[in-house]
């Protein structure tokens, strides 16, 4: 991540985001973490004008509804704006569940490190150490490291057809073995440890390591640990159901004219993609939450109660590896993405999309400033996220 320069797409990915950094190993030589001075940098006080005007004017062409969550030690900022679904138009209101997409890899992340911190498993040993059977025998050995910071070289299943076959496969469901099957029937992308290529088959090893390591379902281990310690009672993992519990926002993509199910929606059309299966995305991104249960463990994340501080340290750490396919330098830790913002601002954070869902959280390292988002998006998958969660990221530390 470039540290001079505030690019939407860059913005979008880390403004409010925590994703996972590239460190080699529990101690990566060379990484690089939160300045001392960015401790010392004072956040301004909550800006309740550029906030408001961040998710004003919903619904709009982008977004169809918004909820913010802004707190910290300069007090704290909760707005709601747009309707919950487009033929009635009824009024959002707060506590909306929505899919958080992949910040549910921050939660996947802390859960290894969890582990990590019982001696149950160490990040210097292997995939193949611990997995034996799941990767092919021509990789090279993948450290566990690398699996959470996106170095590990490991690659994606090839898709094809675009929204189209989402959309048409909307109701299938996917195994976590089956997902990682399809991805390893490619060569490694690059030697392990080299690169950063931010990828979702690094969180589905994860996943697996979990239950593997502790003989009980992904799901379960992050309710027992996460979910239920914290008392996110309105935060849980749906599983192969398409549909999203309780009060809600309806999800929209936007789509061609003469696309399946779609109707007009201004001068474009979109279709209604609340219901879907969320297991090709499983450990990366299938969690249902709310803007007030993803705040509450941002804080106790940050604040070591969920991680051990030592174990905590690889999510506040970059490698220096640059991006693959490319010269930019790594802005991924372990879970989350470090972020400077004008006036010397470090915030980690994470943002997450599922089609008619965008979402992001994010914080100073010392909490004086906590940002949760969830914006119905109408084209969340686009490259750079949507705009308005980058407007939304600005507003929360703006002057």
């Amino acid at each position: 991540m470039k540290r001079t320069r505030l690019t939407a797409a860059a913005l979008a990915l880390a403004a409010l985001t925590v994703s996972a950094p590239a460190y080699a190993a529990t101690s990566s030589p060379g990484a690089v973490t939160a300045s001392a001075a960015a401790a010392a940098v004072q956040v301004p006080p909550i800006n309740e004008r550029a906030l408001r005007k961040s998710i004003a004017g919903l619904p709009a062409p982008d977004a169809t509804a918004a909820e913010v969550r802004v707190s910290g030690r300069a007090g704290s900022w909760h707005g709601v704006s747009g309707v919950t679904d487009l033929r009635g138009k009824h009024k959002a209101k707060e506590g909306a569940r929505f899919r958080a997409g992949s910040v549910t890899k921050v939660f996947t992340t802390a859960v290894v490190l969890q582990l990590v911190a019982e001696g149950k498993i160490s990040l210097d040993r292997t995939v193949q150490d611990y997995l034996p059977e799941l990767l092919p025998a021509d990789y090279p050995p993948v450290k566990l490291a690398q699996v959470l910071n996106h170095t590990s070289g490991l690659p994606a299943p090839k898709t094809e057809g675009g929204f189209e076959r989402v959309y048409a496969d909307r109701f299938t469901t996917i195994t976590p073995e089956e997902y990682v099957r399809r991805a390893v029937l490619n060569p490694i992308e690059f030697t392990p440890g080299t690169k950063q290529h931010y990828l979702n088959i690094n969180t589905f090893v994860e996943g697996l390591l979990i239950e593997k390591v502790t003989g009980r379902s992904y799901e379960d281990e992050v309710g027992a640990r996460i979910l239920r310690p914290l008392g996110m009672r309105q935060s849980y993992f749906p599983g192969k159901s398409v549909k999203i519990h309780g009060r809600h926002n309806q999800g929209y993509q936007v789509v061609p004219k003469g696309f399946p199910d779609s109707f007009a929606y201004g001068d474009a059309y979109v279709v209604d993609v609340t219901e879907m299966e969320v297991t090709s995305t499983w450990a990366s991104g299938d969690l249902i939450s709310t803007t007030a249960d993803l705040e509450k463990f941002t804080k106790a994340l940050f604040d070591g109660k969920i991680v051990p501080a030592e174990q905590l340290e690889p999510m506040f750490t970059v490698p220096k590896v640059t991006m693959y396919g490319g010269s930019e330098p790594a802005h991924y830790t372990s879970g989350l993405t470090e972020l400077v913002l004008p006036g010397g601002i470090v915030a980690y954070g994470k943002t997450g999309a599922r089609y008619g869902s965008s979402t992001g959280i994010g914080a100073t390292r010392d909490l004086s400033r906590v940002v949760v988002y969830s914006i119905n998006s109408t084209d969340a998958k686009a490259q750079g996220q949507n705009e308005r969660g980058l407007g939304v990221a600005l507003a929360a530390f703006a002057k």
